[in-house]
């Protein structure tokens, strides 16, 4: 049998903090391994008992979510823990600094128990929850904070045609979508992008998203 997925949940009202532990090792294939209040203890306790991910609020004491997302699977942390950021903010600020912190997606508070265990298996499969309609708004509003500074270079480690399709999947397109526009199947998108975040050292498309904005991919 396939070992269960290891959680760590971490929020700083103790009612949800239980309610999520709860829901969570009802599930044959899902683990809670601990719980915490803040975001030292979220990283203090991730790094003694090694989740397969985090289920992290934003808004916490002592350090904040995105933060302890930040120090957990930021740029350059060796063996980084995957994040579900669950917040009661709807794509703001928050939500998006804690994206770019390291974070493979992103659910609200008030989603249904099914939604909560489907993003937690997505995320855990390694996969961003961030629909392509998500993607769009989000890239929407804070594009132009990630706009690249002057001499920024561009990502010439991919082939043209990854470069086209990374292009695509920073503009919100579905594998569905990109495979229409470019006449290809959608198996070969897959494969493409498989290949851009290997390349990129990316986890997911979310960071494909960022990465493009910031080496000036898409205007």
């Amino acid at each position: 049998m396939t070992a269960p997925v290891r959680v760590l949940v971490c929020d700083d009202q103790a009612l949800i903090r239980t309610g999520f532990a709860t829901i969570i090792d009802a599930q044959p294939d899902l683990e809670v391994v601990g719980e915490c209040g803040d975001g030292r203890a979220a990283v203090d306790l991730a790094r003694r008992l090694d989740p397969d991910m985090v289920v992290m609020d934003v808004r916490m004491p002592v350090l904040d979510g995105i933060e302890a997302t930040r120090l957990l699977a930021g740029a350059g942390v060796e063996n980084p823990v995957k994040v579900l950021v669950v917040t009661t903010f709807n794509l703001d600020e928050y939500v998006y600094e804690a994206l770019r912190a390291g974070a493979s997606g992103f659910l609200l508070k008030d989603a249904p128990p099914a939604q909560l265990l489907q993003g937690i298996r997505t995320v855990a499969s390694g996969a961003a929850l961030l629909a392509p309609e998500v993607t769009r708004q989000l890239v929407g509003k804070y594009a132009a904070r990630i706009r690249p500074v002057p001499g920024t270079p561009e990502g010439t480690a991919l082939a043209p045609r990854e470069l086209e399709v990374l292009r695509l999947i920073a503009n919100g397109l579905s594998n569905s979508e990109i495979a229409a526009t470019l006449v290809i199947s959608q198996e070969t998108v897959k494969t493409y992008v498989s290949r851009i975040l290997t390349k990129l050292d990316l986890r997911d498309r979310v960071q494909a998203v960022v990465y493009a904005y910031r080496n000036g991919l898409v205007t």
